[in-house]
């Protein structure tokens, strides 16, 4: 199989991974079906929908259609989210270091995370390790707290991100079920 930024930064850790996974991260491609979107109730719902209106979530309740397209270039990981075909959520990663100890940097607009990758029975978890605002570093303690993974279920891709609050419980959550479309 060809090499990839993701398989490289895996290096031998990368055969962990579950083969559907594997393949996403070799190839790229496109993920597309329908999401649900979370809100906490009272203090963190509203915190929740001020979040995702900043990360370019939709702010109801009701189902939505996600697409996520997936490449990789030398330097970096992109992911495009388009959530009802018009909201557009740009995400790009650069990698540092090598699994198991390296990371991930998640660029999106002015919020910047360094991302650990823990592999749990072939499923990918983030976990975050440092937040910037800009260039100012934000203790982890003051942020949301993220649960994040991707993992393969009935021959598709099951994703969830989360965000929570100690006291407030959940803030705001996505998560569906996808399937490949191209790649």
């Amino acid at each position: 199989m060809a090499s990839s930024l993701v398989a490289d930064w895996f290096s031998e850790g990368f055969a962990q991974l579950h083969p559907q996974l594997q393949q996403l991260h070799q190839r790229g491609g496109q993920l597309d079906g329908v999401v649900d979107v979370q809100f906490g109730q009272g203090l963190a719902g509203f915190i929740g929908k001020r979040l995702a209106k900043k990360l370019g979530i939709p702010t109801t309740h009701t189902p939505h259609h996600l697409t996520v397209d997936i490449s990789h270039s030398h330097q970096a990981l992109h992911w495009h989210r388009s959530f009802d075909n018009n909201i557009v959520m740009p995400s790009v990663f650069y990698p540092t270091g090598h699994w198991p100890t390296g990371y991930w940097t998640e660029k999106t607009g002015h919020l910047q995370m360094d991302l650990a990758v823990d592999v749990i029975d072939g499923a990918w978890f983030w976990r975050c390790v440092s937040v910037r605002v800009g260039k100012l570093p934000v203790p982890l303690w003051l942020m949301p707290q993220m649960t994040a993974y991707k993992t393969i279920e009935q021959q598709q891709y099951r994703f969830y991100v989360g965000f929570s609050l100690p006291v407030l419980g959940l803030l705001l959550s996505y998560s569906g079920l996808l399937q490949l479309k191209h790649g």
